[in-house]
């Protein structure tokens, strides 16, 4: 799970610099992983479905190897763009069919890992032990922006690897999860009698940058079959509009930052990854902080952590847009993340509790769908804004959250139904 989300945030992060490099426009690069977010959307309940019937050991080695074969096809591409032996729109274009294969099979690994350990754990145990999963899954969202600009490589001969390196390096890592899958996981053909009666999977959200788990995942895991719910149910349309709305702010904010280092602070495509990643970096920890300390801390409902977590992030976006330094980009990106940190548990949790015992499945599925749905346009939306004019994004999104906050100050219920 930690490889999976670390490789795809590794090569988010290094992207802006690579399309720069390449002389490639600015929403091609956003369109590559609103492509791949697309197929993820679609066939992450397709494989959470089929991994109860065909086998999860199978699904996670599909997931696995699509994952090493796509990193290894968009690095091969990459490296040949670099070396000018095909023209940079051409590479990129084969670098999108590269990124087909990650979202149409990427997501067959994470419900088939749950579905895994749903089977081999009792009802008191697997709660948490999903959890440990989720935060698998969210830390490598974090450890892959971060390390990216150490796997940047040098020359071999007379090719450069260069930006393609960490494409490469974290294929290596997902051949190496091929084999430990295939030697450590049981066949669970034949242990499928060990499992718990019951036990499945379900799909996860795309991996991406700001995206930390939501919680949605464990819930629709660990439910039972229940009530459906559908989006506009009266119940829970509020916080569906409202995980919308602000999770296509986050993403716009998030997916445009690589572009925005690299003009504000006017470096070289190759210069842009270290302060690239320390921006990542602050805002991945910032908004950890505030999962697992001021939330705990704090107690507040879901509705007042959402009219928080809106206000702080419409004032963090605004700045990021204006912010002329390193030390401003960081702070301010670190103050907007701090804001969304508490409005994607606030969408988990009040979507949740606004509903009985017997639709949380139905619930937590729809949660999880909307969270994938904002990284599908959100970055073209956010580039496209950001080629229009470098503050666009960031001030659409902060204008977004404040309409958005009164919005859900008059909309979503003042105590939980």
């Amino acid at each position: 799970m930690l490889t999976i989300a670390a490789g795809n945030t590794a090569l988010q992060s290094v992207l802006p610099a690579i399309g720069r490099s390449l002389h490639v426009r600015d929403n091609a690069v956003a369109a590559a992983f609103s492509v791949s977010a697309l197929l993820w959307v679609i066939a992450a309940p397709f494989w959470a479905n089929r991994s109860d019937r065909q086998g999860r050991r199978a699904m996670i080695l599909l997931g696995v190897g699509g994952f090493a074969v796509s990193l290894t096809l968009c690095g091969t591409f990459l490296l040949a763009g670099i070396n000018g032996w095909i023209g940079g729109t051409a590479a990129f274009l084969l670098f999108i069919l590269g990124r087909l294969i990650y979202g149409s099979l990427g997501s067959a690994a994470p419900p088939a890992v749950q579905a895994i350990v749903a089977g081999r754990t009792t009802n008191e145990e697997r709660t948490k032990a999903l959890t440990l999963l989720g935060s698998a899954f969210g830390l490598g969202t974090i450890l892959g922006p971060a390390i990216a600009p150490y796997l940047v490589l040098g020359s071999i001969g007379a090719v450069t690897i260069g930006l393609s390196g960490p494409a490469f390096l974290f294929a290596v890592f997902g051949a190496a999860m091929v084999v430990a899958v295939r030697q450590i996981l049981p066949d669970d053909r034949t242990e499928a009698l060990l499992e718990t009666p019951g036990s499945h999977g379900a799909a996860n959200a795309y991996p991406s940058i700001g995206g930390q788990s939501s919680g949605a995942s464990i819930t629709a895991a660990t439910a039972p079959t229940s009530e459906k719910v559908g989006f506009l149910d009266p119940r829970v349309r509020g916080w569906m509009i409202a995980g919308l709305v602000f999770g296509h702010a986050q993403v716009m904010s998030g997916q445009a930052i690589g572009f925005l280092v690299i003009d504000r602070l006017h470096l070289a495509p190759a210069d842009a990854l270290p302060p690239t990643g320390i921006v990542l970096m602050m805002g991945a920890g910032a908004s950890l902080l505030v999962q697992w300390g001021l939330i705990p801390l704090l107690d507040l409902t879901p509705r007042r952590m959402m009219l928080a977590g809106l206000v702080v992030g419409a004032a963090g976006c605004a700045l990021t847009g204006i912010a002329t330094s390193l030390y401003g980009i960081a702070t301010a990106y670190a103050l907007a993340s701090i804001g969304f940190g508490f409005t994607r548990p606030a969408f988990t949790a009040g979507s949740s509790l606004a509903v009985g015992p017997d639709a949380q499945g139905s619930v937590a599925g729809k949660v999880t769908s909307v969270n994938g749905a904002s990284f599908v346009l959100g970055p073209s939306i956010g580039v496209g804004l950001y080629e229009a004019q470098h503050s666009l994004p960031y001030l659409t999104a902060g204008a977004a959250c404040v309409v958005l906050a009164v919005y859900c100050a008059l909309a979503l219920p003042k105590k939980p139904r």
